[in-house]
């Protein structure tokens, strides 16, 4: 990397971090970014005036005075455009336009058979894609695919029911129709992603667990996502647990986290137990709710399950908070379980400070982490 190279990276970065500060509400003036950047006033004055030269800050009068001069007061261009998300499901496709400050302006969603093949999908995705931005620029793109994603050439890899996806160039086919960059990555890392950013903004460590029909998870650390050397960092799907017995995983195991913790586990426990009118992950929880013991039960039993394994990455990554998301993260006797076993299991070091709750964000987590990743990867002035 050439000296250039490593001095337009460092003014992406910086510009970054002055967009996310005014965004969040830190900082609303030149002077309050140089203090919570700990930079010169005359180097943040220079990145603030080429934002606002591009379009992405504007100035919104003047500030009360502390003895010197009123500041100007800064903000995000709402106005001047549009981040556009995808979370793509096995049938539907959930869509968002945002804010460049990455708030959630409006969210379609649409069905969608991922099985009929990239093309096709994507093609029934950006026509809602132009009509949310009818009439305003499209800044970037955030893409969330429900499977192992091979960020850097914008694919999945060894995807499972996702037929002819393996090798398909999403943000290349998606980049060519609108000339925007597009960010693609896999639903959990989005997810957490867009939690941690609306709760710690970038800094901070965190775990966000999507518990659903499957169960999926992402890693924070300082406030990036942490993919591993191949990508598979975060993915607790598979590991082994005790008592669990010889369950058949679809990785070729058995006895793994999701065969006895994820909605379909409980829906197929349920079932063995003679419920036959239990058909979803909805049905299960909804009989928990009403306090029906079996339901009670097998919900409580699954988040016990995925708190034991929780516990050994808690106590080797020390996280400021641990988020549920999904389906399964309604349900208060499912998070208390969690809760529990973690509490219970760990050093007390690790859980002196640490936050097990429901995420924030809810259904929105992965449009929220999808347009922050957008975000991440847009394309700011260096000069």
């Amino acid at each position: 990397m050439t000296p250039d190279t490593d001095r337009s990276s460092a003014d992406e970065d910086l510009s970054r971090r002055i967009i996310d500060l005014i965004a969040r509400g830190h900082a609303s003036s030149r002077s309050e970014l140089a203090a919570a950047l700990g930079l010169a006033p005359s180097t943040v004055s220079l990145r603030v005036q080429s934002l606002i030269d591009a379009g992405l800050v504007t100035e919104r009068g003047d500030g009360a005075s502390r003895g010197g001069r009123r500041p100007r007061l800064l903000g995000i261009d709402e106005g001047s455009g549009v981040v556009l998300t995808v979370d793509l499901g096995g049938g539907h496709a959930r869509v968002g336009a945002h804010s460049l400050s990455g708030e959630l302006r409006e969210t379609r969603s649409i069905p969608v058979t991922l099985a009929d093949g990239p093309e096709a999908t994507l093609d029934a995705v950006c026509e809602v894609f132009d009509e949310l931005a009818r009439d305003t620029t499209i800044h970037a793109i955030g893409i969330s695919l429900p499977g192992p994603v091979d960020i850097d050439r914008g694919t999945v890899t060894q995807p499972s029911r996702m037929p002819g996806w393996p090798g398909f160039r999403v943000t290349e086919y998606v980049r060519r129709r609108y000339g925007v960059p597009v960010a693609v990555d896999n639903d959990a890392n989005l997810a957490a992603l867009g939690e941690h950013r609306a709760q710690f903004g970038a800094n901070g460590h965190s775990i966000t667990v999507k518990a659903g029909t499957a169960i999926g998870s992402g890693i924070i650390v300082d406030g990036h996502i942490h993919r591993g050397a191949t990508g598979a960092a975060g993915d607790i799907t598979h590991t082994r647990i005790d008592g669990s017995g010889d369950i058949p995983c679809s990785c070729g195991n058995t006895g793994c986290l999701e065969t006895v913790a994820s909605g379909a586990s409980l829906v197929r426990q349920m079932r063995e137990r003679g419920r036959t009118d239990v058909e979803t992950t909805a049905d299960v929880l909804a009989l928990a709710r009403d306090a029906e013991p079996e339901a009670t039960t097998i919900v409580r039993t699954a988040g016990t399950h995925l708190g034991q394994a929780l516990s050994g990455v808690v106590n080797f990554f020390n996280p400021h908070a641990v988020f549920l998301t999904g389906s399964m993260s309604a349900s208060e006797p499912f998070i208390a379980a969690v809760r529990s076993r973690v509490y219970e299991a760990c050093h007390p070091l690790a859980t002196q400070q640490l936050r097990i709750e429901a995420a924030r964000t809810r259904a929105d987590a992965i449009l929220y982490g999808a347009a922050r990743w957008a975000l991440d990867n847009l394309e700011l002035p260096t000069a």
